[in-house]
């Protein structure tokens, strides 16, 4: 009987997870919250999902999703997330790997379109591994007077756009370590009021 309620939930998902992706790359990704919404929808009650954290400490956390379907176990997902690798994640960094994981077990029972990795895995990993946006951030630490900002963000415009179109998880990760930044070259007396104007054109 779970087998059966599995496959009809894999073919309703395949039907109507377009509208619950993000482009990455030019290669759509399906989000973490599109699985788990049409997992409940077909099947109600009788999806049983159990999180446990496999390892945790001040810097990061492992944490195990197993998926149930009529009380018999399906899949296993798995995920890890670290505390400083996003504003959301100093103060969310458990709920974060709890979804991850629960979203790859989901995966794993075959609500997938040609990619196991959600929308949000892939983002964040291009986002962490781009060595144009780590010098960027890097650069902009760096600025020591409002001229030199000015011309950080005239340097990196064309950048900024690119991952804004590419990778827009990417980008939105990148925005929380801009404005993390940003906020510290404020308080430091580095940049004025000006910049507040400017950002919108950062955030557009």
């Amino acid at each position: 009987m779970s087998d059966d309620k599995l496959i009809k939930t894999i073919n309703d998902f395949k039907k109507n997870f377009k509208g619950g992706t993000v482009p990455i790359h030019g290669k759509e990704y399906v989000l973490g919250a599109t699985k788990i919404a049409l997992a409940r929808r077909n099947l109600g009650t009788e999806l049983d999902i159990v999180t446990k954290v496999i390892q945790q400490d001040e810097k990061q956390v492992m944490m195990q999703a197993d998926i149930y379907i009529s009380g018999k176990h399906i899949a296993t997902g798995t995920a890890q997330e670290f505390r400083a690798a996003s504003r959301i994640n100093q103060t969310s960094y458990v709920e974060n790997c709890e979804t991850s994981a629960i979203s790859r077990g989901l995966s794993m029972c075959g609500l997938i379109n040609d990619s196991v990795a959600s929308a949000e895995e892939v983002g964040i990993a291009i986002a962490n591994q781009s060595s144009e946006l780590d010098k960027a951030l890097t650069e902009l630490d760096k600025v020591s007077h409002l001229g030199s900002y000015k011309s950080w963000l005239t340097n990196n415009q064309k950048l900024m756009q690119t991952v804004k179109t590419s990778n827009p998880i990417a980008y939105n990760f990148f925005l929380e370590k801009f404005n993390q930044i940003k906020n510290k070259l404020e308080t430091n007396g580095v940049i004025n009021k000006w910049v507040k104007i400017k950002k919108k054109n950062v955030n557009r």
